[in-house]
Formats: structure tokens, sequence, C-alpha cells
């Protein structure tokens, strides 16, 4: 189906509206078949029980996602997306979603092997630390391995277009105002500078508004989402940035910092000084999906020393000429990124595993092969004692 250049020019024009959302030519060019049809473009501000809410040229709309419901969790209607929905009606349906950029997914809570997305067609990943407890260098660590993995996203609809677009994680360490003294903080940077290579690492406080103008600035073009557990200060950040109250903030506890889920839907709100940010609510738990490519970077120098290993396929556990124990002997590693290396590599292989047989079946060669080699060496230990 085709359309005049007038409909074209009329549907641009009033598209332009959602410039300051994130809509650009690509995006135009993306729904240009839609427009033909009669549906109009917006974008997902809050997905609340089968509904949205969805910013499109005329306001703000309420959009009923019955249509949109595919077998494919990864498909479901999120905070974020970008869709085509009805002109006009009551309700108003959303036919389709387009095709997405980026998305940062997890797995579920369940032991099935589905992700979920949290967050779509995001540019910055802002990871927020709270200062009023002790650093997690092992929950950062793995955040950081779903960011930097996140742009596997674009290939979600089947666009084929994976890694043009990549989304820029950066590290906030929250409520700075806790730690007076400049030089504890600057080696609480360090510490995460240490475990983020490559990673911008950004102390704020809302309460005295320190790193908040830079922080503003960062994230002033494009979409950026907040992450973190709950009690890290997001939803505070967000009002501080927005210059008013729109999201609920409780206290956090005292005892571990953690708060209770004031924010409970992904929101989009629009930045007063430029771009847009995503809200999210408190993560208990930030379970891997298909993220080797993030784990693989968060811990590059384990990866370095790994190429050097006599072996190819070296588990670096026990075998001879094993570069990555080497560097744990000379204290260059420390044991403990060593641990959440493997940690994180073996929880990423079970749910790959989950999905690919391939993947199975040379995980079950391994445990044979590790299972064979333990019994030969019980055997010859019990030759000796013979």
């Amino acid at each position: 189906m085709s359309f005049s250049s007038s409909s074209l020019s009329s549907f641009s024009s009033s598209a332009s509206s959602l410039t300051p959302y994130g809509w650009d030519e690509d995006w135009a060019a993306a729904f240009s078949s839609y427009a033909a049809q009669g549906l109009v473009p917006g974008r997902v501000v809050r997905v609340d029980r089968g509904q949205c809410d969805v910013i499109t040229a005329d306001g703000t709309v309420r959009a009923d996602t019955a249509f949109v419901v595919p077998r494919d969790p990864m498909r479901i209607v999120c905070t974020g997306d970008w869709v085509a929905l009805d002109a006009d009606g009551d309700p108003r349906f959303v036919r389709t979603l387009l095709p997405r950029r980026t998305a940062f997914v997890r797995s579920t809570s369940s032991q099935r092997s589905e992700g979920q997305v949290l967050a779509t067609n995001i540019d910055h990943i802002a990871i927020c630390v709270s200062l009023a407890v002790e650093l997690d260098l092992g929950r950062v660590e793995r955040f950081l391995a779903l960011a930097l993995s996140s742009s596997e996203g674009t290939a979600l609809l089947g666009d084929g277009s994976a890694g043009e677009h990549r989304p820029q994680p950066i590290v906030v360490l929250t409520k700075a105002d806790l730690v007076p003294d400049a030089v504890t903080l600057s080696h609480l940077v360090q510490d995460i500078e240490a475990i983020a290579p490559g990673i911008q690492v950004l102390p704020v406080s809302s309460t005295t508004g320190e790193g908040v103008d830079v922080f503003g600035a960062l994230v002033s073009g494009g979409t950026s989402v907040l992450l973190g557990i709950s009690g890290a200060g997001k939803s505070t950040l967000a009002n501080t940035l927005l210059g008013q109250d729109v999201m609920d903030v409780r206290a956090a506890r005292d005892v571990d910092g953690k708060g209770r889920h004031t924010t409970t839907t992904r929101n989009l709100l629009l930045l007063p000084q430029g771009g847009v940010l995503i809200d999210t609510p408190g993560l208990r738990g930030v379970g891997l999906f298909d993220a080797e490519t993030g784990v693989g970077e968060v811990f590059s120098e384990i990866e370095e020393l790994a190429a050097e290993c006599r072996f190819h396929d070296c588990a670096h556990e026990a075998e001879p000429g094993c570069a990555v124990l080497g560097a744990l002997e000379d204290g260059t590693l420390p044991e403990r990124r060593l641990e959440s290396y493997r940690k994180l590599i073996r929880e990423n292989q079970r749910i790959v595993a989950k999905t690919d047989a391939r993947v199975r079946a040379e995980i079950l060669r391994d445990w044979k092969r590790k299972g064979a080699e333990g019994r030969a060496a019980m055997q010859a230990k019990r030759g000796r004692v013979r």
C-alpha cells in the first residue's frame, strides 16, 4: 500500500512533536508502512495490567495491548517501546511494536529459561548504588554484565540489526552526602572503577546536589534507565532531575539500606533539560540472561589471562600452565574477582543451556570429563596407598 507525499508530510509534521521523547528519522522510516494503514506512532510511558499509557502527537492516551499478546515474553509491550496504535476509538489498541534498538533483559525469577524485558530503546543505563551501606561489588559486576549485553536486544524482534546501538553504562553512587570524608569517598569510587573498566563512576547526592548537574548533562540526550535495588535512591534522583516530586519516595531501613517498593511500575519521564528517563522498581534479583558478552567485558583482565593459558579449554581450576591461577598466586588477580567471574559464567551457561541443545551437550561432556579425571585421580591415589 502506498500513500501520497502530502499525507507523508502531514504524518511527519504531527509526529515531530514526539522528538523530545526520542523520535527521529530512523523511527519515522520504520513507521512509514504503518502510517499508510492509518495508524499513529507513540511511545509507551507506562504499562499496567494489559494496558499502557502511550505518548502520541496529541498527548497521552490509554491503550489496550490485547492485539500484542505473543507467546514469546520478550515481545510483550514494555516501557520505552515505540508502537503503532489506532488513530482513534474507545479504547485505543496497540497494533504492533516497532523493532527495538536495545533492551535491558534479565532472566525471570522462575526456573524457566525466559527473559524479562525491563526497558527498551535505551541509550544510557545508570546503575544506582547506595553509599548508605557497604558496597556489594559482586552485585555491581552482575548489573554491568547485563548492561554491557543489552545491545543484543536489537534482534529481539528479528530486525537483524543487533549491535548498531549500544547503551552506555554508568555507575551512579547515590547518597554521597553520607560519606563526608573526601578521601573515603575517593577510595569507594576507585573500588568501583577497579571492577568497571572504562565505565564512568559518578558520586551524586540529591540532598546536597553534588554530581546531579553532571549526571543531568550525561542523560540529557537520548533515553536513560535507572536500575538498582530498593533503597538505592533511584526515585529520589529522578525527582531531583525533574525538579518536582513526581515519584513516590520512602525512607530506606537503617539496618541494611533497603527500601520498600514504592515504584511499582516502570515510568518514562520527560526531563526538563532534555532527554527522557525510565525509573524502575527496585530489583530483588538480577538473573543473567544470555550475558556472555557482558561478562567477558566486565572481567576483561581474566579473559586476557585465559588467552595465555597452556590449554585452550582451561577451566582455571588445577590445570598446569594456567595463567589465571598464576595471577591468583602472585596476587595480581584478587580471589574475590575470580570467584565472581566463575559464578556468573556458570549461571549464564545454565540459562543458555536451557534453550541451546549444543551448549547442553558441551556442558554434559565437560561434566563427564571432569568426573572421569576425578575417578582416575582417586584410583591412582588408592594404588599409591596400597
